[in-house]
């Protein structure tokens, strides 16, 4: 059997991007039976039915990390989240969002502040400094000026990368800048899985290198954290970490109760207006469970 990762399905067809190729596979009838949905992103074995043509019969799939729901994809590794220093501005609550949901799929996350070229002020250099010393990766681009595009590679190496942020940020050019040769790469995938057959767009994963991918889709295309019980909030904001059992009751939300160890390092190693955000989301989600 060979080993592969399932990089696109539709209409009970699915790709495997194998050592030897790709292949396309229709589904073992055991995972109808038992509930399975074989889903991009899964690790899998596949038997080969037809190596001329390139067909086989998926056997295994193996166990999923992680599972994302929009887009529905598999064994996702990290989140890229891009931002534009400029054009538009970034939002801070915006971002913190999107870190939230990445935070909560225990996903590892690379924050991109891109078009650094149209902040002649560097005004971004603040926030970059003020995420990374929250305990995030930032990494600093221009698309446009072809600057920090080796740092996005090196992010992206041997992972399953899913982008994320708002539209106008530069993500698409982003992509293309960093990988002037993903256009023919494409491609080729798309001529063995023929894809402009069918028109309805799903979750895909395209290589960009051996190895590594990036999901070939919006990113999450929900920013809704009513999922998230408010008590657990405060284990998604990386900062609070070191400080959540220092606090002199042991079921401090660190909001209004007196001797907490995270308000004790506001200013200091907690930006205060993260925490900020912190209590004003809370607060949201207190709210929604009330009703």
């Amino acid at each position: 059997m060979l080993d592969g990762v399932i990089i696109k399905g539709i209409g009970g067809f699915y790709y495997i991007d194998t050592k030897e190729g790709v292949y396309e596979c229709r589904a073992r009838g055991i995972f109808r039976r038992e509930g399975i949905r074989p889903t991009v992103g899964d690790h899998v074995q596949i038997s080969v039915l037809d190596e001329t043509n390139h067909k086989g019969s998926l056997d295994v799939i193996e166990e999923r990390r992680n599972e994302l729901i929009r887009p529905r994809v598999a064994n996702v590794d990290q989140a890229v989240i891009v931002f534009a220093a400029k054009s538009p501005n970034i939002n801070l609550d915006l971002l913190d969002r999107f870190l939230l949901l990445a935070e909560e799929q225990e996903l590892e996350i690379v924050i991109v502040i891109n078009k650094t070229d149209r902040d002649k002020k560097k005004q971004y250099e603040e926030i970059a400094m003020r995420y990374r010393t929250a305990g995030y990766s930032v990494l600093c681009t221009s698309a446009e000026k072809g600057e920090g595009l080796e740092e996005l590679r090196t992010a992206l190496e041997g992972k399953i990368s899913v982008f994320a942020g708002p539209s106008g940020v530069g993500k698409s050019s982003l992509i293309n800048a960093a990988f002037g040769d993903l256009g023919l790469q494409t491609g080729e995938i798309s001529e063995k899985i023929q894809r402009g057959r069918h028109t309805t767009r799903h979750a895909e994963l395209i290589e960009i290198s051996a190895k590594s991918y990036i999901v070939d889709s919006p990113g999450f295309t929900s920013l809704s954290l009513q999922h998230i019980p408010s008590n657990n909030l405060q284990y998604y904001f990386r900062e609070f970490q070191p400080y959540l059992h220092r606090c002199y009751y042991s079921g401090c939300l660190h909001i209004h109760e007196p001797d907490c160890a995270v308000k004790a390092e506001l200013d200091q190693t907690i930006d205060r207006s993260r925490y900020e955000r912190y209590c004003m989301i809370y607060a949201e989600l207190e709210e929604m469970e009330k009703r």
